[in-house]
């Protein structure tokens, strides 16, 4: 199996702009006030809340060979889908709102 890292393509086709992105993400992957595990389940929650399958997979195989459990990994999902749910039913009463007033009953 080939570990050698590669260059991405964005840092290939805009080195100017991909470059320092690069240089970016990987500083974010080093190890600083939160440990790699927190770091694979927070990045592990946001590809799951946007919905990207290649990176929902990268980041529970790294989740989980940074040390997270089934458990964790399971709750991170459960969390992100939650909340998920929780910003759509906000967006969702503006929207109600905006088109069918306060109808006398307590809106919160």
């Amino acid at each position: 199996m080939n570990t050698e890292k590669s260059t991405p393509w964005y840092v290939l086709n805009s080195p100017e702009i991909g470059g320092p992105f690069q240089d970016f993400y990987d500083a974010c992957n080093n190890e600083g006030v939160l440990d790699k595990k927190t770091k694979e389940l927070l990045m592990l929650s946001l590809a799951s809340a946007f919905r990207c399958p290649h990176c929902t997979d990268a980041h529970i195989k790294a989740a989980i060979e940074a040390g997270a459990s089934k458990e964790e990994i399971t709750e991170t999902l459960l969390i992100t889908a939650v909340e998920g749910a929780g910003t759509q039913l906000s967006w969702a009463k503006e929207i109600y709102l905006k088109y069918l007033g306060n109808t006398g009953k307590s809106v919160e």
